[in-house]
């Protein structure tokens, strides 16, 4: 048994189905019987409420391949709100006073969901916007081509010291700061899951290239990470593939038996592969525990890389130069009448004749700690 099918285990009793983190349900009662303040994350992929009428055909006349399934039909908009409402309460109970929600969705029913869930005393960090690089066409050229999706990622309260892996989503796109407009592929290909007949085995199925950023970008190794409409697994495969727990939820149990049979072929990788550590997050050192543990001994003098400036380290873990005495950080800016500097950066010690910067010496003590582990 998964540690996320211990979690939901614990409190989830009666006539369900689950194993490796998949219980088979409805979502609301489920969510209920599981333990409060218990998840990291929230993905959350709901019925859109289409409110399609009739097929849709292609200029060809062959049929398109819509959502007509009855999950996703609500007699009106009224019912879809008390749904909205009673499964966005239920996530809230679960989510950890610093966890997250994400949800998507479209123009069909984003602006409802987002109402409903500032009522309930989510705050909203950010709106992102899916924009699909290979959208469905508007076949019968009265609208706009439906081209995106969006994401509304809420903490549970102002106050949320929330998860952001800031580094991470910079490295993910090529050293330049993740914006809120996603460019991505829609499932398709080898990822897409088909039935015998080469249908396709769930209509909305979502690609792994969101989640994987979506994960990424707000949860940590080991974190829990629940999804409400499992469907055939994206989220689970995802979160196993990185290192997370999940419990996905799912009240077909077609979809959830797929879910279980893809996700069983999931190899987690190891911590050490998955991201770079924010430095924002690493274990703070003083550079007075680095003259503590003799890795700088008092006396020693520090330099900058061009040797322009000098200053002597004190037992106290202080630094004086002919112009000012105090941390590392303070020394480095008053030498250069500049108003701050990151000491870390700025001095270096000669070891057999060769500048080493002090800041070797700090991640040394951080591998120690153990950094983010």
């Amino acid at each position: 048994m998964s540690e996320a099918r211990a979690v939901a285990g614990d409190a989830v009793s009666g006539p369900i189905s689950g194993d490796d983190g998949v219980l088979v349900g409805d979502c609301v009662s489920l969510m209920n019987r599981l333990p409060e303040a218990c998840v990291d994350l929230v993905f959350a992929d709901p019925p859109y409420n289409l409110q399609l009428n009739g097929e849709l055909h292609r200029p060809d006349n062959s049929r398109v391949d819509g959502v007509t399934d009855a999950w996703d039909k609500f007699p009106d908009l009224a019912a879809y709100d008390r749904f909205s409402r009673d499964w966005l309460a239920a996530a809230r109970r679960l989510l950890k006073p610093d966890g997250t929600l994400w949800v998507i969705g479209s123009y069909h029913n984003i602006y409802r969901v987002g109402s409903i869930l500032q009522d309930l005393g989510f705050w909203i960090l950010n709106d992102i916007v899916w924009r699909k690089t290979n959208p469905m066409p508007n076949f019968r050229g009265r609208r706009f081509t439906n081209a995106h999706e969006t994401l509304l990622w809420c903490g549970k309260s102002p106050d949320s010291k929330y998860t952001f892996n800031y580094q991470a989503m910079k490295s993910l796109n090529d050293d330049v700061q993740m914006r809120s407009d996603w460019l991505l592929p829609l499932c398709t290909g080898p990822e897409r899951l088909k039935q015998d007949d080469g249908s396709k085995a769930h209509p909305t199925q979502k690609p792994e290239a969101l989640l994987h950023r979506v994960l990424l970008a707000a949860t940590k190794p080991g974190d829990l990470v629940l999804d409400p409409f499992f469907g055939t697994g994206t989220t689970g495969a995802v979160a196993k593939r990185l290192s997370r727990r999940f419990i996905g939820i799912e009240r077909d149990k077609e979809y959830a038996n797929l879910a279980k049979q893809r996700i069983a072929a999931i190899e987690p990788m190891t911590i050490d592969d998955i991201m770079t550590p924010d430095k924002r997050q690493e274990p703070r050192v003083a550079f007075g525990v680095l003259v503590e543990r003799g890795l700088v001994k008092p006396g020693a003098v520090l330099f900058d890389a061009a040797r322009r400036w000098t200053a002597r380290v004190r037992a106290d873990g202080s630094v004086i130069s002919a112009e000012t005495k105090g941390s590392i950080h303070k020394v480095a800016a008053e030498v250069q009448g500049a108003p701050t500097c990151n000491g870390w950066a700025f001095w270096h010690v000669d070891i057999k004749g060769k500048p080493v910067s002090i800041d070797v010496f700090r991640q040394q003590i951080r591998a120690e700690m153990g950094g983010l582990r």
